[in-house]
C-alpha cells in the first residue's frame, strides 16, 4: 500500500535562475550533496521542500551544534525550504545520554535545548521565529504508522548493515552494545519518511543513516516520500563538516592513510570543556581555551583554529578578518578570504599566535546575540539548571 505524503502538492513554476540561486545556498559550505542531481531535479518540480535535522539532548551546546549546524539551516530558510529541527528524546534515551532519564531529558529538550538553537540563529543573522521544533516524543505518541515505518525500514535492511551503523551513536563499529541501539538507525531512518522530509541534514557523522534512507526509499511500501506525479523519491542528503576541537590529536604528525578517520577523531566534543566552545561562554573563556588550543605552525588542513576560521568567520563571500599585530610583528592586518589567510599562516607570515587572537575576537564579537540570549532570566535559569545536572550526572 503506497500512502501519499505532504510531498504531493502541486508544482509551483519557477525560473532557472531562481532555481540555481536555491541550489547554491543549499549546497554552500557543505561536505557532501547525495545527489547533486537529486537536488536540482527537487527544485525544478517546484515542489515544497522540508528539511529535519535531528538532534541527540546531551550537555552544553558547542559551536559545532550551534554555528555549524544553524548556518547551514539559514541557508535552507534563505532557499525557502521549511525547516523542523528534531529533538531526539528517544534516541537520546537509547544512547544513554543525560543518565537515561526520559523525564530529564525530555525538560532539557524543551527548554535549554530549544534556546539554545534560537540563540545561535541569532548569531548568524537569522529569523528564530521561522524555525520549527519537533519533540521526538510527539511525533511518536499514538503514531502507528511511525512504528510501523520502522519495521518497512528493518525489513529492507539487513542486520550487519544495521550492526555497521552504530557508528552514528558515536559508537565503535564491532562495539558490544545492548540491543536497544540497533532500533536507533531504522529509528532514525523512519523519522524522515514520517514527516515526509526531501532535504535530511546532519553532519559527515551521520552519513550512514542517510544512506540506508535512500537505499531503501524505493522499497518502502508504506510511507514513501512522493513526488507530484506519485513516484517514490530519494530523500537528498546535505552533510556539512564535522567542526575539529581545540585539543591535540592523540598522535601527530598524521599519517598519510586514514586521514578521514584522524580528522573524525579530531571533531569537537563537549565531554571535554576545554577542546570547545560553547555559545554561551564568556569573551574570558573563549580567549582563554583559544590561546591554548593546538595550533601547528604552517599547518592548515589538520589546525582547529584555521578550520574554525574557514567555518565560522568565512562562511560569507563578504567577510573580512582584522589581526591587530603590534607593530614589531607588521601591525594589524586584514584578510578578505580564508586563501589569503590559509597562505599567510603556511608561509609562516602570520603567526599562530598573532592568528588565535584574531580568532578569538571575532568569535567573541559573533557569539554576542547568544550570550545576551542566555543573560535573559528564562534562558539564564535554564543553562544553570543543565550545567547544574551535568555536574552532579
Amino acid at each position: 500500500m503506497v500512502v501519499a505524503t505532504e510531498t504531493n502538492r502541486a508544482p509551483q513554476a519557477e525560473s532557472r535562475e531562481a532555481q540555481d540561486r536555491r541550489f547554491e545556498l543549499i549546497t554552500r559550505n557543505t561536505a557532501e550533496v547525495l545527489t547533486p542531481g537529486d537536488l536540482r531535479r527537487l527544485l525544478a518540480s517546484g515542489q515544497p521542500i522540508k528539511h529535519y535535522i535531528g538532534f541527540e539532548i546531551s550537555g552544553k551546546m558547542h559551536l559545532g551544534t550551534g554555528l555549524m549546524c544553524m548556518g547551514k539551516v539559514k541557508d535552507f530558510l534563505d532557499a525557502g525550504v521549511e525547516c523542523t529541527i528534531f529533538l531526539a528524546d528517544w534516541h537520546t534515551w537509547i544512547n544513554d545520554k543525560l543518565g537515561g532519564d526520559r523525564e530529564v531529558i525530555k525538560g532539557v529538550a524543551a527548554e535549554y535545548f530549544k534556546e539554545g538553537f534560537k540563540a545561535s540563529i541569532k548569531c548568524l543573522g537569522g529569523d528564530p521565529s521561522k524555525l520549527q521544533f519537533l519533540l521526538g516524543t510527539d511525533l511518536y505518541e499514538g503514531n502507528d504508522d511511525y512504528w510501523a515505518t520502522v519495521i518497512d525500514v528493518s525489513k529492507n535492511t539487513t542486520l550487519g548493515r544495521m550492526q555497521r551503523s552504530i557508528t552514528i551513536l558515536g559508537r565503535q563499529e564491532g562495539e558490544s552494545v545492548d540491543f536497544a541501539k540497533l532500533i536507533y538507525p531504522p529509528m532514525q531512518v523512519a523519522d524522515i519518511f514520517i514527516q515526509g522530509v526531501q532535504l535530511a541534514h546532519a553532519g559527515m557523522d551521520q552519513r550512514k543513516a542517510h544512506v540506508i534512507a535512500r537505499d531503501t526509499a524505493r522499497k518502502l511500501r508504506l510511507r514513501p516520500l512522493m513526488d507530484a506525479r506519485g513516484r517514490k523519491l530519494k530523500p537528498v542528503a546535505i552533510h556539512h563538516p564535522l567542526v575539529m576541537g581545540l585539543g591535540k590529536p592523540p598522535f601527530w604528525p598524521p599519517p598519510e592513510e586514514n586521514r578521514q578517520e584522524f580528522l573524525a577523531a579530531m571533531k569537537m566534543s563537549k565531554s571535554d570543556p576545554n577542546s570547545a566552545i560553547f555559545i554561551h561562554d564568556s569573551p574570558d573563556d573563549i580567549r582563554r581555551k583559544i590561546r591554548k588550543a593546538f595550533c601547528p605552525p604552517r599547518e592548515v588542513e589538520f589546525n582547529p583554529i584555521l578550520d574554525w576560521a574557514r567555518h565560522f568567520i568565512f562562511r560569507d563571500a563578504d567577510v573580512e578578518l582584522t589581526i591587530n599585530r603590534t607593530p614589531a610583528n607588521g601591525g594589524a592586518i586584514t584578510y578578505a578570504s580564508f586563501d589569503d589567510l590559509a597562505a599567510d599562516y603556511t608561509s609562516g607570515a602570520l603567526h599562530p599566535l598573532d592568528l588565535k587572537d584574531g580568532v578569538a575576537e571575532r568569535l567573541t564579537e559573533l557569539l554576542k546575540p547568544a550570550r545576551q540570549h542566555f543573560d535573559q532570566p528564562g534562558p539564564r535559569e535554564m543553562l544553570a539548571e543543565l550545567e547544574a545536572l551535568v555536574e552532579t550526572g
